[in-house]
């Protein structure tokens, strides 16, 4: 086999064997480094995406909304002491039929959904609660927010006398699937609509408020006929929410709202989190890289003997470089296989292990071949980089110093 072999391979492999202990060692650091690295960034994108899931499991990407009415003298030049903000009501937005198959042809755009939202009164008997109708067309709404996943009882029918909702309000209410309840939006009321439904979104003040109608019979309610408050987005990559909000706001003349905006603190809380793991791998890395280097310059001085006889017998100063930058290379490559294996199986372990008080995982196991790959590539490059300095100094030393020694 070594026949067919390079000489600057040959020559690594024999020196890597040669000094196995010391090998071994580096190989097992540079093993150590890689899994830190595999651990953390597979968890890090796990616990991100439940985090962002969470978020987003009862809200759009992009929802747009009619621009707020805004006071304005009754005539112009004329300058009033006071102008008071007018009252916002609930409004529909302009032409939203046409701006619905606008949208729909956005290649940024995978659902759309038009929605009539507003507040009411839940009333059973003599208890009443605040809520937020929200009605809508089920086939294109459950695209964007997936309700039927979050049911915890009932079904998701919702003809014209059906309602879905909450666990807390249903709890308030002491109300169940199959039992009526009334809606009243000022001077209008929806007549009895039966619970088909009770969803658990996650989130408490979801649970409490939000009830989900048909969106005429909100319409009807809200006194929108025809009409919607918002119309709900969702796009492919979700952390492009605000740069395609920017972009629709001027085209359709609507005010757009991404989820980035309406969610800033933990979207901050996020973007540092991913800013402290780079840092931590980055850390991680250069630890990796001064091991492999610290090792090579030690077999460089242990074999200046070795390497003057190898350069009076003729070997050039660039097979000379190129026998230790294979050794960084094999050692970087080697250490990532087996740290990958060895974050890859704390990563199970982990899972498997660490659970929430009701049995269901706490993050998600996010196990990407593209994860693996640039481990590798990095612990590789990284040998490469580290074996530099060890290189070119080999490749320096003078064969008849060298030999003298």
């Amino acid at each position: 086999m070594n026949r067919w072999m390079p000489f600057e391979w040959i020559a690594a492999l024999r020196f890597l064997r040669e000094g196995r202990m010391q090998t071994l060692f580096i190989i097992s650091g540079v093993s150590v480094g890689i899994a830190v690295i595999v651990f953390m960034s597979a968890l890090l994108t796990g616990l991100q995406a439940n985090l962002t899931k969470r978020v987003l499991s009862a809200q759009a990407h992009i929802t747009l909304q009619p621009r707020d009415e805004v006071a304005r003298p009754l005539r112009p030049g004329v300058e009033l002491a006071i102008v008071q903000m007018p009252l916002q009501r609930v409004r529909s937005i302009d032409q939203w039929q046409a701006l619905l198959r606008v949208l729909q042809d956005d290649p940024a755009i995978v659902a759309v959904s038009p929605v009539a939202a507003g507040s009411a009164l839940a009333v059973r008997g003599a208890a009443t609660r605040a809520v937020s109708i929200v009605g809508i067309e089920p086939d294109s709404y459950f695209r964007i927010v997936r309700l039927p996943d979050n049911l915890v009882a009932g079904t998701m029918r919702l003809s014209s006398q059906d309602i879905v909702i909450g666990t807390e309000l249903a709890r308030y209410l002491g109300i169940g699937v199959g039992d009526r309840l009334t809606l009243t939006a000022g001077a209008r009321t929806s007549g009895a609509l039966t619970v088909t439904g009770i969803f658990d979104l996650g989130s408490r003040p979801v649970n409490e408020r939000y009830v989900y109608v048909p969106l005429r019979t909100a319409q009807n309610l809200l006194d929108l006929i025809g009409g919607v408050t918002s119309i709900e987005l969702t796009i492919g990559d979700v952390y492009a929410a605000e740069t395609v909000a920017r972009r629709l706001q001027p085209m359709t003349g609507a005010a757009a709202y991404s989820w980035i905006a309406t969610n800033a603190q933990f979207f901050s809380a996020v973007q540092a989190q991913s800013l402290s793991s780079t840092v931590i791998r980055l850390f991680v890395a250069l630890s990796v890289a001064l091991g492999i280097a610290s090792v090579l310059v030690v077999s460089v001085i242990q074999r200046s003997k070795d390497i003057g006889i190898l350069r009076a017998m003729g070997t050039s100063r660039g097979q000379t470089l190129r026998i230790f930058l294979i050794q960084g290379a094999l050692i970087g490559l080697i250490g990532a296989v087996v740290g990958s294996a060895l974050g890859a199986g704390g990563l199970l372990v982990f899972h498997d292990h660490v659970r929430q008080a009701d049995g269901s995982e706490l993050i998600p196991l996010v196990l990407e071949g593209s994860l693996f790959v640039a481990a590798a590539l990095l612990a590789t490059l990284t040998g490469v980089l580290a074996a530099m300095a060890p290189a070119l100094r080999a490749a320096r030393l003078d064969p008849v110093v060298a030999i003298r020694g």
